[in-house]
């Protein structure tokens, strides 16, 4: 018997690949759809990129004009006959509608426009800063000094107090609503004293200065009587300036009583009685009946682009701690 192996029809020898079954479909097919997915991730990526930049370039943009005060829609410069409102709301402080550096300019601005009749000064404010509301108050009496044919009005919303007020005193006339809150007329400095609770827990406090009185106001330390003497007579006199700027802005209107400089405060009712505002009113019937210029202009200086953006992420967060942390002890017109 032979041994030869013959081959035999559909057979195929392992050494030679078979040459009689077609390629494999599928196999081209997700090739193609990988090769055509890989081109749209890309061009998607690509348009992406294209977006982002033209955002960020948007963003930069604005944040100039912003910090150059630039009016993208052509409403910058002088109109014609308004009543000039600027806005405070809040605390009086370094920071926000309040403070001299935001409410300086605008002030220079209504002023110096030759469209505005008059400006209007709305206030909200329960108190805060003497010294940013001193800087307003001096900045008031040099552009009414300036512009003589231009009054200043202030109309009060919810609140007008402590420095809210300070700024007030300074107008022409002060408009407010029957039952809004008038007066506290005072200065406070308030803290924390920890040393019987140290003591307690056994917390010895650690302090070197140099200097007596360096360590004035330290909530872990004892409050001497000089210190709180000290502290006294600093509140006096910002005091005595509060009532002598509340005295040179109201004049022969105030009607003083032992309770007008004691720190309490009245509805708007009341304060009109006592001298401490005129009329009622609002923004819109001050322009209309007293100015007699019912069109409105915002003269306020709002927060711009890069603040927002800034805060938005969360670095007001921190600086208000900072500001909190260091302002403890800082004499407050409320």
């Amino acid at each position: 018997m032979s041994n030869e192996i013959k081959d035999t029809p559909g057979s195929a020898s392992p050494e030679s690949p078979r040459t009689d079954v077609p390629p494999i479909k599928w196999e081209r097919e997700v090739l193609e759809k990988l090769v055509f997915a890989t081109i749209k991730e890309q061009r998607a990526n690509r348009r992406w990129s294209i977006f982002y930049k033209i955002v960020m370039l948007l963003l930069v943009f604005f944040a100039i004009a912003s910090y150059f005060e630039v009016d993208l829609l052509g409403g910058e410069g002088e109109v014609g006959r308004h009543t000039a409102l600027i806005e405070i709301e809040g605390d009086i402080e370094t920071e926000g509608s309040g403070a001299a550096s935001v409410v300086i300019p605008a002030l220079n601005k209504a002023f110096s426009d030759d469209g505005s009749v008059a400006v209007v000064l709305h206030i909200n404010s329960p108190g805060g800063s003497p010294v940013q509301a001193g800087m307003i108050v001096d900045e008031i009496r040099r552009l009414r000094q300036g512009y003589p044919e231009k009054p200043l009005y202030v109309v009060v919303d919810e609140i007008c107090a402590s420095g809210g007020y300070y700024i007030a005193s300074a107008a022409d006339k002060i408009f407010v609503n029957k039952a809004s809150i008038i007066g506290s007329i005072g200065v406070l400095m308030d803290g924390f004293g920890f040393t019987g609770a140290m003591e307690k827990l056994g917390v010895e406090r650690r302090l070197l200065t140099a200097g007596a009185n360096k360590g004035f106001m330290d909530p872990f330390s004892p409050q001497s009587e000089k210190q709180k003497q000290h502290a006294q007579e600093m509140l006096n006199e910002i005091h005595q300036q509060f009532i002598e700027v509340v005295r040179a802005g109201r004049g022969k209107r105030l009607q003083e009583t032992p309770e007008t400089f004691s720190g309490s405060f009245w509805t708007g009712a009341r304060a009109i009685d006592m001298g401490l505002a005129d009329e009622l009113g609002s923004v819109d019937s001050v322009a209309r009946d007293v100015v007699k210029a019912e069109d409105i202009i915002d003269y306020t200086q709002h927060e711009g682009l890069p603040e927002r953006v800034l805060k938005k992420f969360g670095a007001a967060v921190g600086q208000g701690a900072v500001k909190a942390a260091v302002a403890t002890g800082v004499p407050v017109i409320r």
